[in-house]
């Protein structure tokens, strides 16, 4: 990783913040899973990862679902790291260890933590790479889920540029910026919260029900018109709590009105269930049709309209949503423009281990629970941001429980020795799974925490609070500590 603290001068003079360029790939992978009933088809998984690369050794966060077999709704979230070793240009050995939490669909997951090592043998090609091997996957907490399997990778490179996050909210000049080092094309990307509902056509058990999510979705545009996303739900209302889906895919967009209205089509593949949605092997498809209207300058109301799937269409439903979109509209640096400002915004990702106390269940004993948990800051200012997280158990008997969750936070000033901030935030959404009792799913979730810089990019963070069903069951006193990832990314004001 390139870290560097000095500044870039632009030719009138205006000093720039250093651009630090961090290598980084993409990652798909699949895995057949042998079940401990012998008598049950292989569960498939699916994952999709984010890797940064240290030149040989490469550590990063993945997810994984389940696409095929009778196990739809089963999910996990990890952390990733390995070394790759090259015999030449093109041929190289992979060798890592994904370490996890989480399960659902009725798995015999245990408390959800599981370890995953792989054996792989690659070839690089100019724009990706492919490689497969041996892996051996292991829920070791109290689960039976053991087994060998092939592993099959797909890598694409996904480099950042970014400086530390010390120089967010700092704005130039459009013109300053064409004389510096940061003068290249620029990836528009777009972070929107949702809530969308999923009217039940076809389903034995549910059909005719409505059901509520809630959710973020991440769009990161090819150019001005094509994109890709990734939208993460989870059921809040309408149903026993538990259900999930996640999507990728990829869309097309279009403006109208001076760029005030977006109107876009999407395609997206994913896995979901839970809840009691018989989803079979969990694989689902997403055709979708969304308008959107620019409320202010990077601000959208996003009105959505599509269904929501198994290919079969033995599980059906008619999707409908409404959310709040914001464009960070990093690529559209057009030489025309005049007397524009660019801004560096702040961003975080945060992996963590949360601790629940004295968990109240549907059934059994009240007991602690632990989970993984994954967050996304992306900073309005100095002193507020938005925030997604997504959590699964790894510990305390209750794999299959998982949370999707929205929210904000205030921040304060750094102070003793600019090395510590506090802050606080409220986040909120769709949480079930594990026979913890949340009733049809919706929590809340307000904590206090600190945050203590160890360098520019990488910070302590540790939070107290306290997690809450609305409806009924789980009310506990909550703690984490985990690594805070921060950066700033170039924005066109």
């Amino acid at each position: 990783m390139l870290i560097s603290f000095n500044f870039s001068q632009c030719q009138n003079g205006t000093i720039f913040p250093k651009k630090n360029i961090q290598k980084g790939f993409l990652v798909t992978d699949f895995l057949s899973i042998n079940m401990p009933d012998v008598s049950e088809d292989n569960m498939v998984l699916s994952g999709i990862h984010y890797n940064l690369d240290f030149n040989k050794f490469y550590t990063g966060l993945g997810m994984y679902g389940s696409i095929m077999g009778t196990r739809g709704g089963f999910f996990t979230l990890g952390l990733n790291t390995g070394f790759k070793t090259y015999f030449n240009e093109k041929v190289f050995i992979d060798t890592g260890i994904h370490f996890g939490g989480g399960g659902g669909a009725g798995t015999p997951d245990g408390g959800g933590a599981f370890i995953l090592p792989h054996l792989n043998l690659g070839i690089q090609f100019k724009n990706f790479s492919i490689s497969s091997g041996y892996s051996y996957i292991n829920f070791f907490n109290n689960g039976s889920i053991r087994s060998h399997q092939v592993h099959f990778k797909l890598e694409v490179p996904f480099d950042v540029s970014s400086t530390t996050l010390n120089n967010s909210e700092k704005e130039f000049s459009l013109n300053d910026l064409k004389t510096s080092n940061w003068n290249y094309k620029h990836r528009k990307m777009s972070f929107m919260f949702h809530l969308n509902n999923l009217s039940v056509i076809d389903n034995s058990k549910f059909q005719g029900k409505t059901i509520n999510l809630v959710g973020f979705e991440i769009n990161s545009y090819i150019n001005n018109h094509w994109f890709y996303f990734a939208k993460f739900d989870g059921a809040y209302h309408g149903i026993k709590s538990g259900y999930m889906d996640i999507i990728l895919g990829a869309g097309y967009q279009f403006s109208l009105n001076k760029h005030k209205t977006n109107v876009l089509t999407k395609f997206g593949i994913g896995s979901g269930g839970g809840g009691g949605i018989e989803s079979k092997g969990g694989l689902l498809i997403f055709p979708d049709f969304s308008i959107d209207q620019r409320i202010s300058r990077n601000t959208y109301i996003s009105i959505n309209k599509g269904f929501l799937m198994s290919p079969d269409s033995f599980f059906k439903t008619s999707t409908i949503g409404i959310g709040l979109k914001y464009y960070s509209n990093i690529n559209e640096l057009k030489k025309k423009e005049k007397n524009k400002k660019v801004i560096f915004k702040g961003v975080e990702f945060i992996i963590k281990q949360d601790a629940y106390f004295n968990v109240k269940r549907i059934i059994n004993d009240t007991e602690n629970l632990h989970q993984i948990s994954l967050q996304l800051n992306y900073q309005l200012n100095k002193n507020m941001y938005l925030a997604g997280q997504t959590s699964f158990a790894n510990f305390g008997n209750a794999g299959a429980y998982a949370e999707g969750l929205i929210g904000m936070g205030l921040l304060s000033n750094y102070f003793i020795n600019e090395n510590i901030k506090i802050f606080i935030q409220a986040l909120l959404g769709g949480a079930g799974g594990g026979n913890i009792s949340t009733g049809e799913g919706l929590i809340i979730k307000p904590s206090l925490g600190i945050n203590y810089k160890i360098n520019p990019m990488i910070a302590i963070r540790s939070t107290m609070g306290y997690v809450t069903a609305l409806a009924e069951g789980l009310s506990s006193p909550t703690v984490s500590l985990g690594l805070s990832y921060r950066i700033a990314l170039l924005n066109l004001k």
